[in-house]
């Protein structure tokens, strides 16, 4: 029996998006396509093979110890992003703000599928998601920036709707318009009582 199972849940990408250098911006650039490789998303500055921790691991790693990049893609919730939006005040989110790599709409509760979750296009392409993104700061500067006086809101606002990481487990391209068909881990949730 497998340890992945298909689900009857399935997205379609809507946007695909590159941040070229996250040191100058976070924006990312809007594109048609593009390939992903066991690296990430090409040309993308968050990918790689390995990466350095980060405060989201500080109690596993000290700050900066080289480990497996498992953040290669931030992928969002059309819906959730929407959600987002009215939060903030504003008629539409636009992905570019938060350094979006990859839009999905139609799998409900987005941010909350399961770690180890599978997104696989109808080409076969897959991204094995992480977890969930915990909202931060750092979209705040680039939304003031097309949307003066909204940008603060976000991090609260985006709470349980900031989407996933994932990196890459089979290479391929990706296309605005792709299925995605979601897989999950066949067992039931941890529990810390065992019983």
């Amino acid at each position: 029996m497998p340890a992945l199972k298909k689900t009857e849940y399935t997205g379609t990408i809507v946007w695909l998006g590159r941040v070229a250098n996250r040191a100058a911006a976070l924006r990312s650039a809007p594109l048609n396509e593009v390939a992903a490789r066991f690296d990430g998303i090409e040309c993308e500055d968050h990918g790689g093979l390995t990466r350095e921790s980060c405060s989201r691991v500080i109690s596993q790693y000290p700050r900066g110890t080289p480990i497996k990049n498992t953040r290669q893609i931030c992928i969002v919730s059309m819906e959730e992003m929407a959600a987002v939006a009215s939060a903030i005040g504003v008629e539409e989110f636009n992905p570019e703000w938060c350094g979006a790599g990859i839009v999905i709409e139609g799998i409900p509760d987005f941010t909350h599928i399961p770690p180890s979750s599978r997104l696989q296009t109808q080409d076969g392409t897959t991204m094995t998601v992480d977890m969930e993104n915990r909202p931060c700061h750092l979209p705040a500067p680039v939304i003031e920036e097309d949307a003066p006086g909204h940008g603060r809101a976000f991090k609260e606002a985006a709470k349980g709707r900031r989407g996933v990481t994932a990196w890459v487990e089979r290479e391929g391209m990706l296309r605005v318009g792709d299925m995605v068909t979601l897989h999950i881990p066949d067992q039931r949730p941890w529990s810390e009582i065992a019983g």
